[in-house]
């Protein structure tokens, strides 16, 4: 039903083949889209690596810092040039320290950070790629966009519930839904769209080294009426947002967690 042919694709956020926006980045290819990947010095080499295994064109690349709106628009009049106005863009990024997050190493016999005792400025470094990068990334495709295209980021329900693992990301959450929001009318002008997908947990790179994540999907297995989600159902959310199936939809925050969000007891699975 999805025919993203000629249409144009801008994606930040992959790291390997464990990203969700990896897993969106596929989808959108195999719908037809020229995808363009970003990438971070430490990934360069795995991006280019999948973006040549899935035969997509590895010239629609650069690397870029986020916080960094020189680089970023260097990037998207890059794709502009080569490819055309862009369609989708889809914002994956976050980062948070331990600090941030709260969370105790595996195997560790140190205690969490304390939430009260979040560095300042490890906070507004978090926030600052993880939230206001879609102020930054909108600002500057707003030129360069396509009519009636579409701009997705991914939140977390930490936003609004507390996970103690995941602390000051939450507050970067919490803002980038804000800013979801208010972008969203922003462009009302243009019939752009702007929306989020609240993903339920997902077992990536980065997750995978907080304590206490495994013990988290153990409870979502029970508790989410669907059960845990994978990359892949977050993949086809996002094709929806990422398709004129969406034109008239803005301003949404799309839960994809099995219908965790819902619940407001934990079920026992024995």
């Amino acid at each position: 039903m999805i025919d993203n042919k000629n249409k144009i694709a801008v994606i930040f956020g992959v790291r390997n083949e464990s990203s969700i926006a990896y897993d969106i980045a596929i989808k959108l290819h195999q719908s037809g889209c020229k995808v363009a990947l970003s990438y971070v010095a430490d990934t360069k080499d795995e991006v280019l690596h999948l973006m040549q295994k899935n035969g997509m064109d590895a010239s629609l690349s650069a690397e870029v810092d986020v916080r960094n709106e020189l680089e970023i628009t260097a990037f998207m009049q890059l794709v502009y040039n080569e490819a055309g106005p862009i369609d989708y863009v889809l914002h994956g990024v976050a980062f948070g320290t331990q600090s941030v997050m709260c969370y105790s190493l595996p195997g560790s016999d140190e205690p969490a950070p304390s939430y009260i005792d979040i560095p300042f400025e490890d906070l507004m470094d978090s926030f600052n790629i993880s939230a206001y990068s879609l102020l930054r990334i909108s600002r500057v495709a707003k030129p360069l966009l396509a009519k009636n295209a579409s701009i997705l980021t991914l939140t977390y329900n930490a936003s609004q519930r507390v996970f103690p693992g995941y602390a000051g990301m939450a507050i970067n959450k919490a803002a980038l839904e804000n800013i979801m929001l208010y972008l969203a009318s922003d462009f009302r002008d243009l019939g752009v769209r702007v929306n989020a997908i609240s993903a339920g947990l997902v077992m990536t790179t980065s997750s995978g080294g907080i304590l206490g994540v495994r013990k988290l999907r153990k409870i979502g297995k029970f508790t989410a009426p669907l059960g845990n989600i994978v990359a892949g159902d977050v993949g086809d959310a996002a094709l929806y947002y990422f398709s004129d199936l969406s034109k008239k939809v803005t301003g949404n925050i799309h839960f994809v967690d099995g219908g965790f969000n819902i619940m407001g007891l934990g079920v026992d699975g024995e």
